[in-house]
């Protein structure tokens, strides 16, 4: 292992530490509770739902999509894909009837947002298959 990825384990190793520790010393036992069961809850969604669906999108793509257009198509939709899992919770306004006083809880209007964010990711990719494409046709002779 190159000494930059041991120097970059050792920081994340540290931050990691350092909030564990902030969470156990300022909060309750049963939010430290709450917290660890959502982090074993995220990587369960993470290593099994969204793993196993890109697994087979990733199947799916690399027979339709051509092979210049793949690794942007493949960035775009891990990167979709990531965020719409974490927007789960306010796509769906989860929470949002829990305090109807509360005129600030999910004001906004997180599903255009998103369309927004999948547009832009889009855009990217576009991008990437174009640039790819610029690349190949320089490259003949």
């Amino acid at each position: 292992m190159s000494p930059g990825r041991l120097l970059l384990g050792a920081a994340g190793a540290s931050v990691t530490a350092y909030g564990a520790w902030l969470l156990w010393s300022r909060r309750e036992p049963a939010d430290v509770l709450d917290a660890a069961v959502w982090a074993g809850g995220a990587v369960l969604v993470h290593d099994v739902l969204l793993a196993a669906v890109l697994l087979l999108a990733g199947l799916v793509l690399a027979r339709l999509v051509p092979a210049v257009a793949r690794a942007p198509v493949v960035v775009g939709a891990v990167v979709l894909g990531s965020l719409s899992l974490v927007a789960v919770p306010v796509l769906g306004s989860w929470g949002r009837d829990t305090d109807p006083t509360n005129e600030t809880l999910l004001d906004r209007d997180y599903v255009a947002g998103w369309w927004v964010l999948a547009a832009l990711v889009a855009a990217g990719v576009l991008v990437g298959v174009a640039v790819r494409l610029l690349r190949a046709r320089h490259a003949r002779p």
